[in-house]
């Protein structure tokens, strides 16, 4: 049997991007547990806001086939008012259910402030709406400015949660998601 494949969004255009850093942390548990890892750097794909008019837009294609060949899927986000990235949230719209039904999604959001619940929380519902199977179990990294200096998480309990995440998305990746959405019967598309 093949190690399981694990794949880490980046949902940050930042050059210094504390929430790349967090996402590779996790992509570092799942390594340690076993899998095999790939960060998917969102400033390394042209992917225009979705027109559903168009078909195949930039580098769409290419995103979502690295998708499909994961056995696992870590989210990560920084908080822009309230919410996920705008960058993140297009990289999904470019995706569907062949690439995220059953998958086992693990979410990681980094807070300027206190922590970014809300973010976690819009992540979660668009990916059961694709009917993927999102962990329980997620992490939040309040006020990143001090959380992550330098590269590096300043406070180790706090690594530690993220790293957890990826090794929990190793353990959960082929769990079998019963039953589907009501949400992904009505998302037929505009």
């Amino acid at each position: 049997m093949n190690d399981p494949h694990v794949v880490g969004i980046v949902g940050s255009l930042r050059s210094r991007s504390r929430t790349r850093i967090a996402v590779r942390v996790a992509l570092e548990g799942s390594s340690t547990a076993g899998a095999t890892t790939e960060l998917l750097d969102l400033r390394e794909y042209d992917l225009p806001p979705l027109n559903p008019d168009l078909d195949d837009q930039g580098d769409g294609a290419a995103f979502r086939a690295a998708i499909r060949d994961a056995d696992a899927v870590i989210l990560g986000t920084p908080m822009y008012h309230g919410s996920c990235s705008g960058v993140l949230k297009n990289a999904l719209d470019h995706c569907g259910f062949e690439e995220f039904e059953g998958v086992t999604v693990g979410l990681v959001a980094v807070a300027g402030g206190s922590f970014p619940i809300t973010a976690l929380d819009h992540l979660r519902s668009v990916c059961r709406a694709l009917n993927a199977w999102v962990l329980p179990y997620q992490a939040a990294v309040p006020r990143g400015n001090s959380a992550i200096d330098d590269g590096e998480f300043t406070d180790r309990d706090l690594r530690d949660r993220v790293a957890t995440l990826g090794d929990r998305v190793v353990a959960y990746r082929s769990i079998e998601p019963e039953p589907s959405t009501f949400e992904s019967d009505q998302n037929k598309g505009a």
